[in-house]
């Protein structure tokens, strides 16, 4: 039987829980996931997670942070002043914002805190830092 190597289109079913069994993510509801072995598509340890299996084969992986995310990074973690927002926007702890960087590029950020003076953002990946486990079941090499 054919096994999911490099360059492979493969279809599968997942879910992704953190260390703690928290589902952050799952296929289950869904579609499969069709993407291409070492394509780039999705995260490296999931990537890697694939190669070698066989259609109907169920593997569960532990992916390391760095693996997947990367680290949290103080450095992606500013606090600006409240100020620079509209006085008459709506602020919450977790709400995901659209910025504009110094080079044109757009960002996503997470705001973490926020008081009356100033709004804290964190443009890191909300699963950065964390230990992925994902249950991956190879649907079909395309």
């Amino acid at each position: 039987m054919a096994q999911a190597k490099n360059g492979d289109t493969v279809k599968v079913h997942y879910t992704g829980t953190l260390d703690d069994g928290t589902l952050f993510d799952t296929s289950a509801e869904r579609e499969p996931l069709k993407f291409t072995v070492g394509g780039g598509e999705v995260i490296a340890g999931f990537d890697t997670a694939v190669i070698d299996m066989v259609p109907g084969e169920v593997r569960i992986t532990v992916i390391p942070a760095m693996s997947a995310y990367g680290e949290h990074s103080k450095e992606l973690v500013t606090e600006v002043d409240r100020d620079r927002f509209p006085a008459d926007m709506e602020l919450g702890l977790g709400q995901q914002l659209q910025v504009g960087l110094e080079d044109g590029n757009q960002a996503v950020v997470m705001i973490v805190d926020l008081c009356d003076t100033s709004v804290t953002l964190d443009a890191n990946h909300p699963l950065a830092g964390q230990q992925l486990t994902f249950e991956i079941e190879l649907v079909e090499i395309l």
